[in-house]
This record gives structure tokens, sequence and C-alpha cells, in this order.
């Protein structure tokens, strides 16, 4: 097609040099210097024009979707798109206007795919203590057996543990010694089939729950899902009720969530320290 309308262009001057008895080349040369000021003059509404073109034909954003764009402040809906700018509506009902040229040479997020695939991700840590992380006995595996989603789950185990045991003649006298199951590693067990077990999230796309690298506040225990509902205050319920629920069953796996102390806690530990030393001179 270029080639095409390079011919054309160069047939076209042909014509006209030869009808006027002119030189093609001092036609050629009138029009770049004509080309130029033109480009000058008319230059922000033929980047308008060609980001148009590329917008429609790519379809990268259309009315109605969700765009973020940090560097121009927008983070809403798009109201209008026209020649020159893309008006979008932020969430706090301020209104951004970009150019519409800023929307092909810098890079934004459109979230049209996510509520076409029906689905909207979770993807939020809880950081657990690691000193409360240790092996199960006896009285915490019978606990946690009467506890609805992993109790088939500790069965299982339990069964794979015992056989691989004996198979490598594991001495069991030491706790180190062998494989044994964990209250983290439960408790991550029963994570994931309460994710697959709640109504709110998407079974049609992935769900995981995760270790990540271990940092200062805790070992980050992350949950993957996506909700089957994209709009935002349908979606924030359905995360919230699902960390709700995890937060408040943590202890009964023995383990404790990392916060960082703040001056309750050091004056409780100030108040007990002084108690101590009261009752030890006493």
């Amino acid at each position: 097609q270029v080639v095409k309308i390079f011919i054309s262009i160069m047939a076209a001057v042909i014509i006209i040099s030869i009808l006027t008895e002119r030189s093609p080349w001092l036609l050629l040369s009138g029009i770049g210097a004509a080309t130029a000021v033109l480009m000058l003059i008319f230059q922000n509404s033929i980047l308008g024009l060609v980001a148009s073109i590329q917008l429609t034909t790519n379809n990268m954003v259309q009315i109605g979707d969700w765009i973020e764009m940090p560097t121009h402040g927008a983070d809403g809906d798009v109201i209008d798109i026209s020649l020159h700018t893309v008006k979008v509506q932020n969430w706090d009902k301020t209104i951004i206007t970009i150019p519409t040229h800023k929307l092909i040479s810098e890079s934004f997020k459109n979230w049209r795919g996510m509520r076409e695939a029906g689905g909207r991700r979770i993807k939020r840590s809880i950081y657990i203590d690691m000193t409360s992380v240790k092996f199960c006995d006896e009285e915490m595996l019978e606990r946690f057996k009467k506890i609805q989603y992993i109790k088939e789950y500790i069965q299982k185990k339990e069964s794979e543990i015992e056989n691989y045991n004996k198979s490598q003649n594991v001495d069991l006298s030491s706790i180190v010694n062998g494989r044994r199951l964990t209250n983290l590693g439960t408790f991550r067990a029963y994570i994931a089939n309460y994710l697959k077990n709640h109504p709110g999230l998407n079974k049609n796309m992935t769900q995981m729950v995760r270790q990540l690298q271990p940092t200062e506040y805790g070992l980050p225990l992350e949950i993957y899902a996506f909700t089957d509902e994209t709009a935002w205050v349908k979606y924030e319920a359905i995360q919230s009720d699902i960390f709700d629920h995890i937060l408040a069953i943590v202890p009964e796996f023995d383990l404790k969530i990392y916060q960082r102390p703040a001056g309750h806690d050091f004056s409780r530990d100030i108040i007990n320290m002084q108690a101590m030393k009261e009752s030890l001179q006493h």
C-alpha cells in the first residue's frame, strides 16, 4: 500500500510538471516546504488523527473502559474520545483530560479484560510469625481432624507419611527424622479447601495459597484467587469476608499473625516486668 501511494504521488508530480512545463524537482521542493509548514501548524491535529486511527483499529480503548494512567493522574472510566483528547472520569468524580496521542506514546492499563473475563483477582498476603511454626503432635492432629475442610487431607497425609517413614526405616524417636505434618502446612491446606468452597470465588480461574520469601515482618502467606464479581463494592466485600475468616481462625492452628509492636504493647510489657519484680522482692 505504501509503494502504491508513493507511485501515485510520483505519477501526479510528473503529470503536473509536464502540464506546467516545470521541473518535477521544483514541484517536489515546493511540496516539501509546504508540507513542513502544514505539519508545524497542524502538528497536534495530525498526532491526534493518527492516534485516533490506531486506537480504533487496535481496539485499545473504548468509551466505558476503566483505565489507569498514573503519569496523568487518570484512574476511572473513559467518558469521551475525541480527535485531540480522551476524557476520563476518576472514581472521585474528577475529570482528567489526556491528549489522544499520549495513549499511543505512553503506557496505560485497561481493565476491560478483567470485566470480560468475569473474574477479579485477589492477591493479598498475611504475615505469619515464624516462631509459631511447628510440627503437629497427636493432640493437634486429633483436633484438626474435627475441621471439616481438612479431615480427609489429614487422614491421607498421615497414611502417606507413615508409609514413607516405614519404607525408609526412619527412627521416629527424634522429631527431626522422617516426614511430619506442620501446623503451617495444615493451615495452607485448610485455606485452599476453604477457597474452593467459597461461593463468591470463580472456580474456573486460578486459586492457590503459597508461601513467599520470609521477611523481617514474618512469613508471607499469599492468597491468590479470582472473585466471580468484577464490580468494585462486591469485590471488596468478598475479599474482606475471606480475610475476616482467615484472620479469625489462625489461632486454631497454633499460629500467630505478625504485628509490629505499638506503644500499648511496650506499656503492657513494662507493667508485667514491674509486677514480676515486685513479686520477687516479696
